[in-house]
């Protein structure tokens, strides 16, 4: 299991033409993810949720401390997926994260699994149970990442965001439904305690209208 430290997180929609001109600006000061090999990666998440959609209630609303649970596999590979908590608390996010197996998470998704040893698993058996959280909604996307060492700074640009129908059907067996107008793009910024200037300004250059955004109410819309 891997705990990583609270961080800011930002989510805000812009354009095609504004995902552009920042990118361009990002790209003479930030460095490509070493794990993308240079080049954007899907990212394809199965989101959980209980009774009375309790997670997107609370996303809703606003609740300030909260959390939900994610199998997470990237470019479709299943050789290599996480079991991941998000928790979110005055502001700040923590990710938590777990390797499975394929085996471990069809059997997390059906509710079938044994009580496993790894400490994010059993919390995740024991709130399967208790919560009776379920499989909600697949959201995927293409992500281009980039990150800046002053600041643990991390920006990436989602596109082509979309949803699966049927949300037993991990990974998506088919191209899934947009969920957003096309040509949205999702900008994330990620950093620990401060957020560079020179970041600040390249993000902000020409766009100094900034929306929040939730990938997982945007997709759970679609149900």
């Amino acid at each position: 299991m891997k705990t990583g430290k609270w961080r800011h997180e930002l989510k805000y929609t812009i354009t095609m033409s504004e995902y552009l001109g920042m990118r361009s600006c990002i790209s003479e000061i930030m460095h490509h993810d070493p794990h993308s090999d240079g080049k954007p990666y899907v990212i394809e998440s199965l989101y959980f949720d209980g009774l009375g959609d309790k997670a997107l209630k609370e996303k809703i609303f606003g609740v300030n401390e909260r959390e939900k649970f994610r199998i997470r596999l990237y470019n479709g590979d299943t050789s290599f997926i996480k079991l991941e908590k998000k928790q979110k608390k005055d502001g700040l996010c923590l990710k938590t994260a777990a390797v499975i197996t394929e085996d471990m998470m069809y059997d997390m998704i059906d509710g079938t699994m044994a009580l496993p040893e790894g400490s994010l698993e059993r919390e995740f058996y024991v709130k399967r149970r208790a919560a009776f959280l379920v499989p909600k909604t697949i959201v995927r996307y293409r992500r281009d990442a980039f990150i800046y060492t002053p600041g643990n700074v991390r920006v990436t640009f989602d596109s082509d965001l979309r949803t699966g129908m049927y949300s037993h059907e991990f990974p998506m067996k088919d191209t899934g439904v947009p969920a957003v107008k096309p040509g949205t793009i999702v900008l994330e910024i990620k950093y620990d305690e401060f957020l560079p200037d020179a970041v600040r300004d390249a993000v902000q250059a020409g766009y100094p209208r900034l929306q929040a955004f939730s990938k997982y109410a945007a997709c759970r819309a679609f149900e």
